[in-house]
């Protein structure tokens, strides 16, 4: 149970370069989701957030959340460490500078990540980095990370990724052999249907990615979101 009040423990945080934060589940302090709530009436329902949850999500709306029942689900978990990373490498834009250089350098590289989640906030984003000329800084680097957060919250669904994966292979139609792309079809194709995880299809692109030197692929964090040690995408 809290014994201070949540206004001064976000204080606190405020100092702490934050990348993520994991909630305790239905607390009636930090739940994020179906925590008991009691109408004047004693009547109870489990659609509250915890005091301190509901604090720290208006003070940081764009920090990545999560509680940890819902991490045991392989999806939201694979969602909730992406959004951790990009924050993180966002934080790193903003120390060094976040000059509209780098901006664009930033989104390039996440362009397919967010392919994976958002093809709406794909284009919006790429629209929006290319009419920010003359505008505030500190204004463009607000308006850009809420829409990518934003988008990066939505599901990259077997689809959206079959998609993804498709576009990426399109790099490679002039080296791949027949019996290369015919066999990068088929794995394509067996996690279409759900019969292999993402790691597969994703380990062989990445193979012909340093086989064949593709320098715009080799900045793409979709190939490489996170360590591979986590083993985010190895679940079917």
């Amino acid at each position: 149970m809290l014994t201070f009040l949540p206004e001064k423990r976000l204080d606190g945080l405020e100092t702490e370069d934050l990348c993520g934060f994991i909630f305790k589940s239905r607390s009636p302090s930090s739940g994020l989701l179906g925590v008991k709530v009691y109408s004047s009436s004693g009547m109870s329902s489990l659609k509250g957030v915890g005091i301190f949850a509901g604090a720290f999500t208006r003070r940081f709306p764009l920090v990545p959340v999560i509680d940890d029942g819902r991490l045991h689900d392989p999806g939201l978990r694979e969602n909730f460490i992406e959004r951790v990373f990009v924050y993180k490498r966002w934080q790193e834009f903003l120390k060094n500078g976040g000059s509209l250089r780098a901006l664009i350098e930033f989104h390039t590289t996440h362009k397919l990540l967010m392919m994976a989640h958002s093809p709406r906030h794909n284009t919006a984003l790429g629209q929006f980095v290319a009419r920010v000329k003359g505008q505030k800084p500190h204004e463009i680097q607000a308006v850009y990370f809420r829409l990518l957060m934003e988008g990066l919250g939505l599901a990259a669904t077997v689809k959206k990724n079959t998609n993804v994966l498709m576009h990426v292979m399109g790099y490679f139609k002039r080296e791949l052999t027949a019996d290369e792309k015919q066999e990068l079809l088929e794995v394509i194709d067996r996690y279409h249907r759900q019969y292999v995880p993402l790691i597969v299809p994703i380990t062989l692109l990445n193979h012909y990615v340093r086989k064949y030197d593709e320098p715009y692929l080799k900045g793409q964090y979709y190939l490489n979101p996170h360590p591979v040690e986590l083993m985010l995408r190895n679940h079917v």
